[in-house]
């Protein structure tokens, strides 16, 4: 399949697999690149530059095709070594960066300087406008339905993608919902050039998380996600467990006298213990109401090669069929 993204990247098919926190390790994003989509790694997850320049030359060990760095701008006092990691990506010859968080506008002349593709992250279309006016490249558009943070919005993408069509000249791929060749076709008919998925991609074989994670996001439905600190206005979507449900008690018995420290124990440092060790009620971590459906732990190839395979059958047969000759 042929897209304005699939050509910006170099990539075989129209699919992106997002950073993830403690997830877009090397062989996560080799896996999803070798399978023709773009595999990412999360920068912030790699404790220094070198470290992240390291994990940047793992996966060059595991793959030749295309792969990309996601540096998200945290609203945090003391900041990391960004310029440090816009040098490690440079040095590792990556051609592509998704950038979330904050404007990532200070980093963008010297990236575009190396050649390198930026799509930045936006919840709404204001966002992708503002991302477009500075010079991103493309950028994905991630609907209320999104595991992390959707914004503060809740507009969903049936009708944030046909809004980004409307607004847009860059191409913008389809973010939250994404699951299969059903999400990829109505995405492209909405107007996006592909689709980014993020907890799809934790239920797979080569998904470097411990075995109960992948477990859980295949037993959940799409009722069993709930919404952390909107009191914070740094809502996040999380899946539903013994911490989340204790944040949210605190949360409504707190109500506007809420501060992070209140709920730091289920929010911060956590990923480690979840992702690593498997501890599912140590606290709350990102995912899509899309765990509604999924249903096993294939490799990424054969996700990606399913995907591409049931939205070619449903162009060319079930949506062609609709057409009277």
């Amino acid at each position: 399949m042929k897209t304005r993204i699939t050509e910006m990247f170099g990539i075989e098919h129209p699919i992106i697999q997002g950073g993830m926190h403690f997830v877009g390790f090397a062989e996560m994003a080799a896996a999803v690149s070798n399978a023709g989509g773009l595999g990412i790694i999360t920068a912030l997850t790699q404790r220094t530059p070198a470290d992240l320049a390291n994990e940047i030359a793992r996966c060059r060990d595991m793959t030749d095709k295309p792969i990309g760095v996601n540096l998200t701008f945290l609203p945090v006092v003391n900041a990391p070594d960004y310029p440090g990691y816009v040098k490690a990506i440079i040095d590792g010859g990556v051609k592509a960066v998704e950038t979330a968080g904050n404007n990532p506008v200070q980093v963008l002349p010297i990236l575009k300087e190396h050649g390198i593709k930026v799509i930045h992250k936006c919840t709404a279309v204001r966002h992708a406008l503002k991302a477009q006016s500075i010079g991103c490249d493309a950028v994905s558009v991630d609907g209320f339905e999104c595991g992390g943070h959707p914004g503060e919005d809740d507009i969903p993408n049936m009708i944030l993608l046909p809004r980004a069509a409307d607004e847009l000249d860059i191409p913008f791929v389809a973010s939250g919902g994404q699951a299969d060749g059903r999400s990829l076709v109505a995405s492209l008919a909405m107007g996006a050039e592909g689709m980014n998925m993020g907890t799809r991609f934790i239920a797979t074989k080569e998904a470097p998380v411990h075995q109960n994670v992948k477990d859980a996001i295949v037993a959940a439905s799409e009722l069993d996600t709930r919404l952390v600190m909107r009191p914070l206005r740094n809502t996040e979507r999380v899946l539903t467990n013994a911490a989340v449900e204790r944040l949210l008690v605190k949360e409504k018995e707190l109500g506007s006298k809420l501060e992070f420290k209140d709920i730091a124990e289920e929010v911060a440092g956590v990923y480690p213990r979840i992702m690593m060790d498997g501890e599912m009620d140590a606290g709350a971590w990102s995912c899509g109401m899309v765990a509604g459906l999924i249903h096993d732990i294939p490799t990424c190839k054969e996700l990606i090669d399913r995907i591409m395979a049931e939205a070619e059958e449903i162009i060319n047969k079930r949506l062609s069929g609709f057409l009277k000759n």
